[in-house]
Formats: structure tokens, sequence, C-alpha cells
């Protein structure tokens, strides 16, 4: 999600460019979204033939991917200087430190654009939510899951174990603070499903709330998210979809660098984000974060 701002701005200054994606088969209806990507290739270890390009920009490092292209002898090979094999498979090294860097992701991967071809310029984080390119969709699947009286609110409570998460509990505390005025629709893998289920055993018993864990495919996901009045995350793919749809998102991060919001916050028209103001590393080898389980569902609910 926060490479296709990249895309969105090559576009932006040079239109006739043509960019392909390369990526794995479950980001491609992802990708697919954006209206400035021209073409999805996808990434298979040892089945993988790049297009014929004139320029490849390894945003994501990949030795697989980098000897390929030089093996394919694409003309301009793009890639941070900071990973070894880069020095044998890419011609234009930049020099990027994404760690020590106080730059949003975002901001980061356009960086490594504008370096390469010379351009000094920074791109304002207030510009980002206008590079997504994304085309609302309503596919007929996801229509019997809203409400046509009520506010559809979509809460996500987990992450793959990629983010530092808020409780279930306070997420079930926020949809039965909502009430029965609001359509609450769950989403995650089924997975995740059965991890919230183990958590909090009732927490679907609710009337207001809809389990879709498991239940919809990453198309529909995008289509329900452009769809519905707000998203409550912590820090994971649905989150920066809501923000570059353009709906109300709330996001709940830890403070402690480098996932913090100011590296990782979700950039859109109508979004907020809740972390607790300190310096804190005291979950940087546990998921257990005492600053993230601080935040209060009363924060939350003033803010939907």
């Amino acid at each position: 999600m926060l490479t296709l701002p990249l895309c969105g701005y090559i576009k932006s200054i040079a239109p006739e460019t043509k960019i392909y994606f390369l990526g794995k088969s479950y980001t491609k209806p992802l990708i697919e979204a954006s209206s400035h990507i021209d073409e999805f290739i996808l990434f298979e270890e040892d089945k993988t033939t790049l297009p014929h390009a004139d320029a490849i920009l390894h945003v994501f490092p990949n030795k697989i991917v980098a000897k390929l292209s030089k093996h394919q002898k694409i003309p301009l090979r793009i890639g941070t200087s900071h990973r070894l094999y880069h020095w044998s498979y890419c011609n234009k090294l930049v020099g990027l430190s994404r760690r020590k860097s106080e730059l949003h992701e975002s901001q980061l991967n356009i960086q490594l654009f504008q370096k390469a071809f010379g351009i000094k310029e920074t791109v304002p984080l207030d510009q980002i939510k206008t590079f997504y390119g994304f085309e609302k969709t309503s596919l007929e699947s996801i229509k019997n899951y809203l409400s046509t009286e009520k506010k559809n609110i979509i809460l996500h409570p987990k992450s793959k174990g990629s983010a530092r998460e808020w409780p279930v509990s306070s997420y079930l505390s926020l949809a039965q603070n909502l009430g029965n005025s609001y359509n609450i629709l769950v989403t995650g893998t089924e997975r995740e499903g059965e991890l919230v289920k183990n958590e909090v055993p009732d927490f679907f018993t609710g009337e207001n709330i809809q389990d879709l864990t498991g239940k919809i495919s990453l198309t529909e996901l995008v289509s329900l998210i452009q769809n519905v009045d707000a998203l409550v995350a912590c820090s994971t793919g649905p989150i920066h979809i809501a923000a570059a749809s353009g709906i109300s998102t709330i996001g709940i991060y830890p403070p402690m660098k480098p996932i913090h919001p100011a590296r990782w916050s979700p950039q859109g028209e109508k979004v907020n984000v809740l972390f607790k103001d300190t310096d804190c590393s005291d979950c940087r080898k546990t998921q257990n974060c005492h600053c993230i389980q601080s935040i209060e569902v009363n924060q939350v609910l003033k803010l939907l």
C-alpha cells in the first residue's frame, strides 16, 4: 500500500510512463485497484519473467529479483546501496537509510526514486493521499453486509502478528458501546477470526456484529472498505486501504520506533491516529504492548 504513492508520484511527473508492479498473487487485487498501475506482474520464484522495461526500481529488496533483472539485461537497475547483493546486480546504487530517517515510509519509497534521478525535493506528507489512485467499486457480493439505515463500521482486530495490537476485549467494548444503531463488520482471515474467538469467546454474539473473518476475498474487502463509514485497526494493510479510500480511519499505534505512527501511519483525508505520547520500547521483544493497551475505548468512541 505504501508503494502505491510512489507510482502515483511517477505518473504525476512523467504521465506517459508505463508502470509494471511486480508482486505476489495475494496482492494482485489491491494493486489492480490503483489507476496508476498499468500491469501487474506475478512474482513466482524460478518462474518469473520480467517485462522488457527500461528500468527496475527495487523498492522491496529481493535477491532473486535483483539477479533476474540483470540476467534479463534491464538497462537501468536501481537499488539501495545497503544491500550487498545490489552491488553485483544493480548499476545505480542509492544511499538511503530507512532505520534512522524521520520520514514516512511512503516518502522514503518516493525518495529512493528521486535520488536515483537527481530530484532533490521531498514530497510533503499531506500530498501522499493524492497519489494512491484508488477507484471506488461497489461489488454486488458485499452489498448484503451493508446497512442502508445504520452507520457501517469495520473493526479489524488482528494483523497476522505484524503489528502491536489493541486488545480484542477493547474492540468488543467499543462495539457494545456503539450499540444497535451501528452495523459492525469484523474483518480478517479465518485464522484471525479463530484467534478473536479464543481470546473473547462471546465476541460475535452481539446483534450488531457481523463476523466476516475468512468469508470475503481481498477484492471484496477493498470494495467493502470503500463503502463503509469508518474503519478501526492497528498498523496493518486494511487501515491504509481505508485511508486511501477516503473514509474515516482510526489507527491505534505503539510509540516505539521504527514502528511508530510517524513512519507507518495511514495517509488520507479523514485519518486519526491514537498512540501514547511517550518514549517507550518495553514491547520490543514481545507483542504485549502496554502503551496500546492504555488507549481507552472512550477515545475511539469520541472520534467515531
